[in-house]
């Protein structure tokens, strides 16, 4: 349930194009989400036969500000079982990073010549249940890594769980 609506996501972030701020969603049932908005749900197809699935609903634009501090000042209400985040990242190889401090992987890893661009998204369910869905920024315009993985981001993780307390 949760990695197929991050995957949803992520599609849905990824119809917008490349060099987008931080986006946040709430998860709510989809169930409820018909029940709660007959109409809107009417028009994006969901009913309240829906099970288990979730309904991403993306958030107004986050403040500037490092993603951790912002996410820190935001609580769910009991009617959002959960909430997701697609952010892009640079990533440096292991043998770059090798080469640099930590203070230094921050500063310089946009501008290396070894870094490679991609969109994270990450969800989380008040349960603790989470998901990781990373693309990587083709070169030629060939978007299609797609990884997956329970510890992609678990600071990230992390972060959005506290949101949900």
């Amino acid at each position: 349930m949760l990695d197929a609506t991050i995957a949803e996501i992520e599609a849905h972030v990824h119809a917008g194009g490349w060099d987008r701020p931080p986006t946040l969603f709430a998860l709510v049932p989809a169930a409820q989400f018909a029940a709660d908005d007959p109409e809107t749900a009417r028009r994006l197809g969901v009913d309240q036969q829906s099970g288990d699935a979730l309904t991403p609903i993306e958030q107004d634009e986050l403040p500037e500000g490092p993603l951790d501090e912002v996410l820190a000042q935001i609580a769910w209400p009991p009617s959002v079982i959960g909430c997701a985040v697609s952010q892009e990242i640079v990533i440096l190889p292991p043998s770059a990073e090798a080469e640099l401090t930590e203070d230094e992987v921050a500063r310089r890893a946009a501008d290396h010549p070894e870094r490679r661009e991609a969109r994270l998204v990450v969800g989380v369910l008040r349960g603790g249940a989470s998901a990781a869905l990373l693309r990587m920024r083709g070169a030629d315009g060939n978007d299609d890594d797609l990884l997956t993985g329970p510890d992609l981001a678990p600071n990230l993780v992390e972060a959005l769980l506290a949101t949900l307390i």
